[in-house]
């Protein structure tokens, strides 16, 4: 199965290396929308991330028209302006979840000429929005539980105990 995470330019470098992180962890692909508010090569993009940058699969782009160009799979849009819940679609292999700007979100025009495939995260009226790396946490891993978490280990261990040993 893959999944891919399309970040549509990006401003803040914290978020993105927390998201690279997530992508890392999960084996989602990231591909990046040109233009960001930082370098590849950001201090704090690259503190965010950790010491998971070499775990990751990404691609950078010129614009939506480039990524375009060079993609296909089915496309599911983030958005506040959604209709949809994000738990309302079937996230099917090679999907690709798409995030706008933190301040801005994606362009309405590809919202409009994608209605039923736009989707949101419930959250009170009063709030503008989630922080964009826990918005797309949340995207990964509702597509991942739909797949039944393949290639990701279920089951944890404790350093000291054994779990199959419980007093």
């Amino acid at each position: 199965m893959e999944l891919n995470i399309v970040l549509v330019e990006p401003q803040i470098p914290q978020n993105t290396g927390n998201i690279a992180r997530t992508c890392a962890v999960t084996g989602a692909r990231l591909h990046l929308i040109k233009p960001m508010g930082f370098t590849p090569d950001d201090k704090q993009l690259k503190r965010a991330g950790l010491d998971y940058w070499h775990y990751l699969d990404i691609t950078y782009y010129d614009g939506l028209e480039d990524f375009f160009a060079r993609n296909n799979g089915e496309y599911f849009f983030f958005s506040t302006k959604a209709e949809n819940t994000y738990c309302d679609v079937s996230y099917p292999d090679k999907s690709f979840l798409f995030f706008g700007r933190e301040d801005a979100g994606l362009p309405e025009r590809l919202l409009f000429d994608n209605k039923t495939r736009c989707v949101r995260i419930p959250m009170r009226e009063t709030l503008r929005s989630l922080n964009l790396s826990n918005s797309v946490a949340i995207g990964v891993y509702e597509a991942l539980r739909q797949w039944n978490f393949p290639e990701l280990q279920n089951k944890g261990r404790l350093r000291e105990f054994d779990w199959n040993n419980a007093e």
